[in-house]
């Protein structure tokens, strides 16, 4: 292997959750709510999957199924998307349901996963090229640089720069061209199997990890050091 893509969320980088997503914001607006009333409202965000690289909708409305389906292509089809299921949660304050997404945003908003610095650093040392493929709205580069894992990439192929997104293999050749690397000499790392898969269909090599707390997958990338060997 002469280079490795990773997804973002879910394999480098897993988001807060619900409870802590929701505290943050309500803190900075100075909103009160009663326990049980944040426990109420936390659940119900959650179902509805208005946190963007947390749970998926338990359901997504008919009249945003259209966007929804399109969410990572453009930075307004994603915000359209994620308020709009956030909103079909009712808030103190209106204005609390953008706050939410903009704290989504936020480098606090995320963690690496514990062996991410260590698997990109002797990816770095082996002179094996990084490329982030993800599926997004927005752009995560200020999240790598204030983790410090930036060092580590090579390029960024987000969906909403290309105008499309995984599994259309058109993003990961992107990615291959400007490492500078024969898809068949790469190896993409995700935990989306339909998404993350669609590399297969250049040649690349296909690992899946899973999407769990960071907490919860101390050493879930390690197995990508065996991989390139």
């Amino acid at each position: 292997m002469t280079a490795v893509l990773f997804d973002f969320s879910g394999t480098l980088f897993r988001v807060e959750s619900t409870e802590t997503w929701l505290r943050a914001v309500l803190a900075e607006a100075r909103v009160v709510l009663s326990e049980q009333e944040f426990t109420k409202t936390a659940q119900a965000l959650e179902a509805a999957g208005a946190l963007p690289g947390g749970a998926a909708p338990q359901h997504v409305p008919a009249e945003l199924a259209a966007v929804w389906e399109v969410r990572d292509r453009t930075p307004e089809e994603h915000r359209a998307a994620f308020t709009g299921l956030s909103r079909r949660v009712p808030l103190p304050d209106p204005r609390l349901h953008d706050a939410l997404y903009e704290r989504h945003m936020s480098p606090d908003a995320w963690t690496p996963y514990p062996d991410a610095a260590e698997v990109l650093g002797a990816l770095r040392e082996r002179g094996i090229g990084v490329g982030v493929v993800s599926n997004i709205g927005w752009d995560l580069r200020p999240v790598f640089r204030a983790h410090g894992l930036d060092r580590y990439v090579d390029t960024y192929v987000l969906s909403y720069e290309h105008r499309m997104h995984k599994p259309d293999p058109r993003l990961f050749a992107a990615a291959c061209a400007d490492l500078g690397a024969d898809p068949r000499e790469v190896l993409m790392v995700g935990d989306d199997r339909r998404a993350d898969g669609g590399a297969a269909a250049l040649g690349c090599a296909v690992h899946f990890v899973d999407h769990l707390p960071a907490d919860r997958r101390p050493d879930g990338l390690r197995p990508v050091l065996d991989l390139v060997r």
